[in-house]
């Protein structure tokens, strides 16, 4: 009898170990964008979703054409994503938008952004943006120029994990507006962009003085970062993404991935989350254009 008891309890320790672990990941799909091939906000988001999804207790569920009209989907999250077009499009500037994910963020729900969902406004919805995930594309200070972006180092954090050097072609956003002193933020990805992404003439998104002194400095720019915030929440920025076609590589995947987890305070495997993604899969549920 003392024998069955003591497997009880182990199955029982062990159903509530599984359970505790379950976790809801949303991602927010912007409406169709661009031509076809990009901003296919959808079909990347189903993409990551059906990878988070082969993991155990790993929820993920992708919301399409931007903001949910259910919220109670993202009050029962565990971290929200938002890979969508942004500036006034972004989904989630709206006041009551703004004033929910606020409270979903003082209560310690993680929160990501992708490409052109990094960008908001400056005012309440970059201030609310830097509480999020610390930094954003901020109009005559941020740029979005096309470009190769070589990494050659990677630097070891859990985002990081299993992610080897690599360089793709991308709309590659930097120079963000991040915290004062980016305090709480960690870069993961960082270049020295070259000098002909500042080619074009200045403008809201395409050049201004800060930026070239910088770049003309040699100082590194963040294209993706992690951000640690005071009340023990997390959030992301990845600037990437205009390309459809780059999820089928696995180190450019793999640390969004990462990233969807870390955010959602998932352990993140050793060697990073494992995924693999075919020609056919990456040709599904792309926008009609």
């Amino acid at each position: 009898m003392k024998r069955i008891v003591l497997s009880l309890s182990a199955l029982c320790l062990a159903a509530s170990t599984l359970l505790a672990a379950d976790k809801s990941i949303i991602l927010i799909a912007g409406t169709p964008s661009h031509a076809p091939g990009d901003h296919e906000f959808r079909a990347g988001s189903i993409l990551l979703a059906d990878c988070l999804n082969q993991l155990p207790g790993i929820h993920a569920t992708v919301v399409s054409n931007g903001w949910p009209s259910d919220v109670s989907l993202l009050k029962s999250a565990d971290a929200i994503v938002v890979f969508s077009n942004g500036g006034q499009s972004h989904p989630a500037i709206k006041p009551d938008r703004l004033k929910l994910m606020n409270e979903l963020s003082a209560r310690g729900v993680g929160i990501g952004t992708a490409h052109y969902g990094v960008e908001v406004p400056a005012g309440d919805p970059g201030f609310a943006m830097l509480d999020w995930t610390g930094g954003y594309f901020e109009m005559f200070w941020s740029v979005n120029p096309t470009w190769t972006a070589d990494f050659k180092s990677i630097p070891q954090h859990p985002v990081t994990r299993g992610v080897k050097p690599f360089s793709i072609y991308d709309e590659w956003y930097y120079h963000m507006r991040f915290t004062p002193d980016r305090r709480g933020i960690t870069p993961i990805l960082s270049v020295v962009p070259p000098a002909e992404t500042l080619n074009r003439p200045n403008g809201p998104h395409s050049g201004n003085p800060f930026v070239r002194t910088d770049v003309a400095k040699g100082e590194p720019q963040v294209l993706m970062w992690t951000y640690d915030r005071p009340n023990g929440g997390r959030g992301f920025g990845f600037t990437g993404g205009h390309y459809h076609k780059n999820w089928g590589e696995p180190n450019f995947r793999r640390v969004v991935l990462n990233a969807l987890l870390w955010i959602a305070k998932v352990e993140v495997p050793e060697g990073g989350v494992q995924s693999t993604v075919t020609t056919k899969q990456l040709s599904a549920n792309l926008d009609p254009k």
